[in-house]
């Protein structure tokens, strides 16, 4: 009897299943779906032990289950997926030097951002507990984003971003996004983070939390209930800021922004 012959092709094969496997356990930790999994892969033995000794019934009713299971797995991991969508999607920065083939122009004439307003109207919120969410735009597009929201198109300034967070404000609900020197959208729509996160954390924090785990953008949260202010960068929320240090901690992550970018477009010289 020969060996079952094994090419590079399979090499291959192995790697990019391996490779998915990893991503789904990537978008799934932290969650309850690989609780879900298992059950569902215990059907799906189920099925294959009573084909075997050949239980018509039982069969019947358990390929019938199976049969409509992707579109049941599609619904109940929904979230999931799209986590798992949206982190594929992050690797785009990879072939960012298409887009600066496309959007050089805009680029050119985009202007340097102020944050001394930003980090006075986030401290005056805070002192007053007013509840706060705010993008700085990086060098990811945010215009599915953007879309969710109301355009302003304004000059960023402290008043302006107190106004539109004001309590009794018909804005204040959801994110702003502000790019260079102008708020370009408030009430936007941000993902919710399916990582396990403690209960204290509301849902600005959890938004702002799922937002940075799908673009390179500075997310500030100020709390409504204690006033404290976070960012979020990377994947990773950071509480409790210092305000005095709070334009420190966001030049510090825009450096690092900076830093990647220019070691990205090394590279790819």
């Amino acid at each position: 009897m020969g060996f079952i012959p094994f090419t590079f092709v399979d090499v291959i094969d192995i790697l990019l299943v391996s490779s998915l496997f990893y991503g789904l356990y990537r978008a799934m930790k932290g969650t309850s779906a690989p609780y879900i999994m298992f059950g569902v892969f215990f059907i799906y033995l189920l099925w294959i032990l009573v084909r075997t000794f050949n239980l018509v019934l039982f069969s019947t009713i358990l390929g019938q289950i199976i049969s409509v299971g992707v579109i049941a797995i599609i619904i109940i991991f929904q979230p999931e997926i799209r986590h798992f969508l949206q982190a594929i999607g992050r690797q785009r920065e990879r072939f960012e030097w298409l887009t600066r083939i496309f959007d050089f122009r805009h680029r050119k004439g985009a202007k340097e951002i102020d944050l001394h307003p930003i980090v006075e109207a986030c401290q005056e919120m805070g002192e007053q507990k007013v509840g706060a969410l705010i993008l700085i735009k990086q060098s990811n597009d945010l215009g599915i984003v953007e879309e969710s929201g109301i355009a302003i198109d304004a000059k960023v300034s402290s008043a302006l971003i107190q106004n539109v967070f004001f309590k009794n404000a018909p804005l204040h609900d959801g994110a702003m996004i502000i790019s260079g020197d102008r708020v370009v959208a408030a009430k936007c729509v941000l993902p919710s983070t399916q990582q396990a996160v403690p209960k204290s954390y509301g849902m600005r924090h959890r938004a702002a939390l799922g937002m940075s785990e799908v673009s390179d953008a500075i997310i500030i949260a100020v709390s409504e209930e204690t006033g404290g202010i976070s960012l979020a960068h990377d994947s990773v929320i950071k509480r409790n800021i210092d305000p005095k240090q709070l334009q420190q901690s966001i030049r510090k992550l825009m450096h690092i922004n900076n830093k990647r970018r220019a070691e990205k477009e090394q590279s790819e010289e």
